[in-house]
């Protein structure tokens, strides 16, 4: 079984740096180009199963590459719930909490980093049983969560896994070593032609 993780493409608050969890921002019209040129790159990898987070964003950059009709909404690729941050960058969340890491700290009125890996682990125990490639729709933190915990390491880790917008990464296995979880591409970003790719 290989994970196939996307980004979802650009928002008005992933320009801004803006923590967006629960807020249903859709994309811009550079994010769905984003999107779109994703259609070639994926289109060849035969996907087994295809699933979303259920936030717009995500199922936006899903059906734009090509895969909407095929999806099928995932609660647990839900982003970082932010709580009393949503919508907060973090220069202005240090302003009142120098020492702030939500990767440490997590978010008051949202999820703790427990709560964040626990989930990750909920959904790679139910990948186990997928045969094939899955492709994953999510978002930037919880990505780079899921990242981290496919490969064992604790989650404070993803604070250097940054996942840029309408990038694909893949999560793998070691063919020699069934029980070694790995990393075969991170943060790959399919190039925007000046033509819309077909779809």
């Amino acid at each position: 079984m290989n994970i196939c993780l996307v980004r979802h493409g650009e928002t008005a608050w992933t320009l801004t740096g803006q923590h967006t969890g629960l807020t249903d921002l859709g994309l811009t019209a550079h994010g769905e180009d984003e999107s779109r040129a994703l259609a070639p790159r994926l289109r060849a990898l035969a996907f087994t199963r295809v699933l979303v987070s259920p936030r717009l964003r995500a199922r936006q950059t899903c059906a734009l590459a090509g895969f909407g009709a095929a999806s099928e909404i995932e609660p647990d690729l839900s982003e970082w719930d932010y709580g009393r941050y949503e919508g907060r960058t973090s220069a202005d969340i240090r302003q009142e909490n120098p020492e702030w890491n939500i990767w440490r700290d997590g978010c008051p009125g949202g999820e703790s980093p427990l709560d964040v890996s626990a989930r990750a682990d909920r959904l790679i125990s139910r990948l186990g049983t997928v045969q094939g490639t899955v492709a994953l729709f999510s978002h930037g933190q919880f990505g780079a969560a899921l990242a981290v915990r496919w490969i064992g390491l604790a989650l404070v880790e993803g604070q250097h896994f940054a996942l840029h917008t309408a990038s694909v990464s893949e999560l793998g296995m070691d063919p020699h070593h069934q029980d070694r979880h790995t990393i075969e591409l991170w943060n790959e970003h399919p190039t925007l032609s000046a033509d819309p790719p077909p779809v």
